[in-house]
């Protein structure tokens, strides 16, 4: 019998890397569904607004137990709808969070109003109610000296001037705003609420689904999301019917009777046939993803305390279920945080930082005038926070070895 030759070509399993989301693992659960349904789309070939978008609208409504669902192309088109059907323009402030990704207050700007924004919770992340109403008392009072609104506005309109309109809440990291009160304050000063779930598709608030959470509900199918497709894809939802007939009129170039009767000024906002083709496989399986997912968090709360890993590990309150489209802890200071992920990054760990620069010091929102101390909490949690790997298929010796590496980490 000849000699075994050595297995130096092997890497070793600790150094295997270890995906940040694995959309391989979950498309293997599916393919057979996903390939019929991509094969009937390239059979019919109604590839704009085809039949499967009708399906999947359907679909998500009763998902969501919200009477409208609005595919359209993204998830920043959905709220950018939004605002368009509800006729925010210039001289209207938004208030929403700094601590977001920029496509929130981006649409803002593009409808020419102007983003106030409203400080995070230090442990959830999410906006804070009492500081939204403070903003919208200052607005009203014009005390710039007791509230940090902007100092230029987005229009010829002089910031003293500007009227609140309207809200758009985040629920950051896939955990639901505080919706009841913030309603509430929206109520009490005549203002609109919109629910950014780009993050929070799946979870619930108080035994209601994300999206059904304020008057209009939008989301996000990019690929990295709970619920995501293979490009981009995004929904808006409503209970109001008129309010239904107007988003489906932006989405499609402000169509009214039919295409060549543009009763508005739209956008091409459209779903992808194609894209609703892969939703509808993904959605089936969508609940039992988020089971899994609330596993996986359990499993490195668990693990992280277990290896003293010294880190903040996220928090959900009572009557809340997150859908944890990242799950992100937070370090002492920034230091250790790149002290970890660099001992991650040896490991094929990978991490990343949602997010570094809220958006009040972002350069795009310089004109505004805020500046350094503005949002505080918002500042130092852009210091120390980081992500970890999460999705439906992480798998329990993966999570160990993360939280293995992280308390090496930080003995070190």
């Amino acid at each position: 019998q000849g000699k075994m030759k050595p297995m130096n070509n092997i890497t070793p399993y600790k150094k295997t890397p270890i995906p940040f989301i694995d959309l391989a693992r979950q498309q293997a659960e599916i393919l057979p569904e996903l390939e019929r349904r991509i094969s009937r789309v390239l059979q019919h070939g109604r590839y704009i607004m085809g039949p499967e978008v009708d399906e999947l609208e359907k679909a998500l409504s009763e998902f969501v137990s919200v009477k409208h669902a609005i595919g359209c192309s993204s998830g920043t088109d959905a709220l950018l709808m939004a605002l368009m059907a509800k006729g925010v323009g210039p001289g209207d402030a938004i208030l929403t969070t700094p601590f977001t990704f920029v496509a929130t207050a981006e649409v803002i700007s593009l409808v020419g109003a102007t983003p106030v924004f409203v400080d995070i919770d230090p442990v959830f992340f999410n906006m804070v109610p009492e500081e939204l109403e403070q903003a919208i008392r200052a607005m009203l009072e014009n005390d710039t000296g007791g509230y940090p609104l902007p100092r230029k506005s987005a229009s010829s309109v002089e910031p003293s001037r500007l009227r609140p309109k309207g809200i758009i809440a985040v629920d950051l990291f896939g955990l639901p705003a505080d919706y009841d009160p913030i309603n509430a304050i929206a109520k009490k000063y005549d203002l609109f609420v919109i629910e950014d779930a780009a993050q929070s598709f799946g979870a619930t608030y108080k035994g209601r689904r994300a999206c059904s959470l304020a008057e209009l509900g939008c989301t996000s199918f990019f690929p990295a999301k709970p619920l995501g497709c293979y490009g981009d894809g995004g929904a808006v939802f409503t209970e109001n019917d008129d309010m239904a007939e107007r988003l489906k009129s932006v989405r499609v170039h402000g169509q009214g009777s039919d295409k060549y009767d543009n009763i508005r000024v739209g956008l091409n906002a459209r779903l992808d046939t194609l894209q609703a083709a892969i939703l509808l496989p993904k959605l089936k399986i969508f609940p039992k993803e988020i089971q899994a997912r609330n596993r996986v968090a359990s499993t490195y709360h668990q693990m992280l305390v277990d290896f003293g890993a010294g880190l903040q590990v996220p928090c959900v309150p009572e009557e809340y279920e997150s859908v944890w489209a990242q799950y992100s802890v937070l370090a002492d200071n920034g230091a250790l945080r790149k002290k970890i992920q660099a001992a991650l990054k040896e490991e094929g760990i990978p991490t990343a930082v949602y997010y570094p620069i809220p958006l009040h010091l972002q350069t795009a929102y310089a004109g505004f005038g805020y500046k350094k101390g503005d949002f505080s909490v918002s500042e130092e949690i852009s210091e120390r926070i980081f992500s970890l790997p999460m999705h439906p298929y992480l798998e329990e010796r993966e999570i160990e070895r993360i939280c293995r590496t992280i308390s090496t980490a930080d003995q070190m």
